[in-house]
């Protein structure tokens, strides 16, 4: 058994030793020959893993999967550990094609590794130095998916903005992949606020098939602990951003992430959290209570002084006026016709159909013909805090697998 893993947040990582457990109880019942543990939680264990998890054969960070077959055929031979820990410089994985089993969107790491050393985080320590792949490789994977009949891909960064490759940088990159025949929709997550080109922002009001929606991550407001977390930018500069961008893309979708209680956050500090909130109104938010990562920055040079309580009570206070927040922005929406591409059928409701609009809007409406891949025309009826509700104004749209179509063709 393989788990592969994230170290990013502690309760991620907390899931990963439950499975561990279980699994160490099958293979003491002789039902499991080897456990592997692979990824970012690999490498940052990688000093005490042997005692904290005896039971693990197999261990290797995010830059050792192209020696995996032989690591694995070591395990099994001889049953004797095999461990791999190195951080390269140069590796990107290109020329490794994935199994997609997403019908309808293919997820692209243009870039590995990062090089921000924001003070929370683990990344530098995990995935090693900021490196990205060649663009060419980029568009031929985008390629081989949209010929599959994949109408959407979804490019992958720590920090896209930083992409750059022999003279193309992400807004180059992204512009290229606007003219791939067949690609619907384009996404790319996550920008960093301290980088964001405008060029990039041009790109995406140029091409109909660059999706208006960004993740900024703000991760807090205030100016003082914007420094120790190490972001470079302070809460003005984030909303002069949001105002350019609003500007260049009227309508925008924006989200963001939220880290509540990280080291030193005073009442004041909180309130221009909530501040920048109400100014921005984003779309949605993620908001998480600051847990303090083993390796990172803030670990060897900052104290864990916010009290858990009040942690966890302005988790809640911002995930009110979140929710306040994205239930009038959602409301708004009613009357409006959105292209919606299907995903899956919806959690609640199975007869029904959960899919986006490019703003990256979640959408629940029946459309008993369509499957997930189909782009339908959905008119907006009614609004949750999480999602909308409505009517298909349309028959599906479909791209049969393997058959592209040329961009200008597209409806």
């Amino acid at each position: 058994a393989l788990l592969n893993t994230c170290a990013i947040r502690e309760s991620a990582q907390e899931k990963v030793w439950q499975r561990l457990q279980a699994l160490a109880r099958l293979k003491t019942e002789g039902r499991l020959r080897a456990i592997g543990l692979l990824g970012c939680m690999a490498q940052s264990l990688r000093r005490s893993l042997a005692r904290r998890a005896p039971h693990v054969d197999l261990a290797a960070g995010p830059d050792s999967y192209r020696r995996l077959p032989r690591m694995l055929r070591s395990v099994l031979a001889t049953s004797e550990p095999s461990h791999d820990f190195s951080l390269s410089r140069t590796e990107t994985y290109s020329g490794i094609a994935p199994h997609r089993a997403s019908p309808f969107n293919a997820w692209i790491a243009i870039m590995r590794g990062c090089d921000n050393m924001c003070s929370f985080c683990l990344v530098p320590f995990t995935r090693g130095r900021e490196r990205s792949r060649d663009p060419d490789d980029v568009i031929e994977e985008a390629r081989i998916a949209v010929e599959r009949g994949i109408p959407q891909v979804t490019l992958l960064g720590q920090n896209v903005n930083s992409y750059h490759h022999d003279g193309t940088d992400f807004a180059a990159l992204v512009d290229r992949m606007a003219g791939l025949p067949g690609l619907r929709r384009l996404r790319f997550t996550s920008p960093h606020p301290k980088d964001f080109p405008p060029r990039l922002l041009e790109v995406m009001a140029r091409h109909g098939n660059v999706c208006k929606h960004i993740h900024l991550p703000l991760q807090a407001g205030s100016d003082g602990v914007l420094a120790r977390m190490n972001r470079t930018y302070t809460g003005d500069d984030f909303l002069r951003l949001v105002n350019t961008i609003r500007e260049t893309l009227p309508g925008v979708g924006l989200t963001t992430d939220v880290i509540c209680g990280f080291c030193g956050e005073s009442d004041d500090d909180f309130r221009r959290t909530v501040e920048i909130l109400e100014r921005v109104r984003f779309d949605s938010a993620f908001i998480f209570k600051y847990s303090q990562r083993p390796h990172t920055l803030a670990e060897r040079r900052l104290k864990d002084d916010v009290p858990d309580t009040l942690k966890t009570e302005r988790v809640v206070a911002l995930n009110e006026l979140q929710r306040m927040i994205s239930q009038e922005r959602n409301i708004n929406e009613i009357g409006n016709v959105y292209d919606v591409l299907v995903e899956e059928p919806s959690r609640k409701d199975p007869s029904q159909w959960l899919g986006r609009t490019e703003h990256n809007k979640g959408v629940v409406f029946s459309a008993p013909a369509a499957r997930p891949g189909d782009f339908v025309k959905v008119r907006v009826d009614d609004a949750g805090t999480n999602t909308l509700i409505g009517t298909v104004a349309e028959t599906p749209t479909r791209i049969p697998a393997g058959q592209a179509l040329v961009v200008s063709d597209l409806p």
